[in-house]
């Protein structure tokens, strides 16, 4: 006799990239394995390949791919799914150096919300007949050794190479994925400043999570904390709060 099957509730997320949502269930045992797992590795990335499979694990749509979405609908997927699974409420420590004081916080995960810069075309001319599109940094970033290796001086480089969709010209589109790394380096060392500023520029404002906490501080001062990544949501972090 087989043992009951155990149906699990589905919860609609937002995806917020594609504006439309999708099936999840919450988490299991298998999932917080995976994340106490991760959790004692001294490599960051396992934590965020963990992040990744475990989204993976509890999306109930059989053509949702956690490599396809963007870092900002990973993590925030992630934080709704926590809230869902566990508890909506989180407690935050953070030491206030203005008065060198710990301040504890209850944070509502139901009210974190994603922010979104001014538009800014992903679409960047180079020259007047040579362009590329753009994608937001994309959530297989996360288990991207290579990348994460990055040194701080070409880290803004490869992650340029993951973020180009297409280069065009008057008569041809051509696809990054059948091109070198060292071919895309080229190209892109190619590129005049102005442009590689605009590149730029559509990257670094790429949606993220926001969540505001207020409060003042005993020197009467009032004072803000912005959390808008993984890391501010469940890690303690003594921080210079401004």
């Amino acid at each position: 006799m087989a043992l009951p099957k155990i149906m699990y509730p589905q919860f609609d997320i937002l995806i917020p990239s594609l504006g439309k949502k999708s099936k999840f269930r919450q988490f299991l045992v298998k999932e917080e394995k995976i994340l106490l797992t991760a959790k004692s590795s001294a490599d960051d990335s396992d934590i965020l390949t963990a992040v990744s499979q475990v989204v993976q694990n509890c999306s109930m749509n059989d053509n949702f791919n956690v490599n396809k979405i963007a870092i900002f609908d990973l993590e925030y997927i992630f934080v709704k799914l926590r809230g869902l699974s566990v508890s909506n409420k989180i407690n935050l420590s953070y030491k206030d150096f203005e008065d060198d004081q710990l301040y504890d916080f209850e944070v509502d995960l139901d009210k974190v919300e994603i922010e979104k810069s001014s538009d800014i075309s992903n679409k960047i001319m180079i020259s007047d007949t040579v362009g590329i599109n753009l994608r937001y940094p994309s959530a297989n970033i996360y288990s991207d050794k290579d990348f994460l290796k990055s040194t701080e001086e070409n880290a803004t480089i490869e992650l340029i190479i993951r973020c180009i969709d297409k280069v065009f010209d008057d008569s041809t589109v051509y696809d990054p994925q059948t091109f070198s790394r060292d071919e895309l380096l080229e190209f892109i060392n190619g590129i005049d400043i102005n442009s590689f500023q605009k590149i730029n520029e559509y990257i670094s404002n790429a949606p993220k999570m926001k969540y505001v906490i207020s409060y003042k501080n005993s020197l009467g001062n009032n004072r803000t904390i912005v959390l808008s990544t993984l890391n501010d949501f469940f890690t303690l972090r003594w921080v210079i709060i401004h």
